[in-house]
């Protein structure tokens, strides 16, 4: 379990940012409901915790792809994988994450970054 804040220090609304490799955005939903995803639009290198937050769906603030915090799954193109989801628990008010065990979907930019360089890409954006 990864340590994220005090849930008093995350309004309803707005996400917090664990720097983890790679990254992981905890959202807490204006319904009080909290969710953990991998940070990074799997479109394109953007913060996803930087994005905009309505009901259980996040927009990434670079190309507007839309992603179910409860699922990761895709709601809205130009991304197509879905982000990987994390399990949340708090425990004395604190929230916790525990990481998922499947591999990240990144983005070409990041993923290229992470083997040195080299981007593999294939199709479209």
């Amino acid at each position: 379990m990864i340590p994220v804040c005090p849930i008093a220090d995350l309004p309803r609304g707005e996400a917090f940012r664990l720097e983890n490799e790679p990254p992981v955005a905890v959202f807490h939903t204006e319904d009080g409901e909290l969710y953990a995803i991998d940070d990074t639009c799997t479109h394109q290198d953007a913060s996803l915790a930087d994005g905009w937050l309505e009901g259980c769906e996040v927009e990434c603030p670079l190309h507007a792809s839309k992603f179910d915090l409860r699922t990761g799954g895709v709601d809205a193109p130009p991304a197509r994988l879905p982000v990987r989801t994390h399990q949340v628990l708090v425990e004395d008010g604190m929230i916790y994450v525990k990481l998922s065990d499947a591999p990240p979907n990144l983005p070409p930019t990041c993923a290229a970054a992470r083997l040195g360089g080299v981007a593999v890409t294939g199709g479209g954006a």
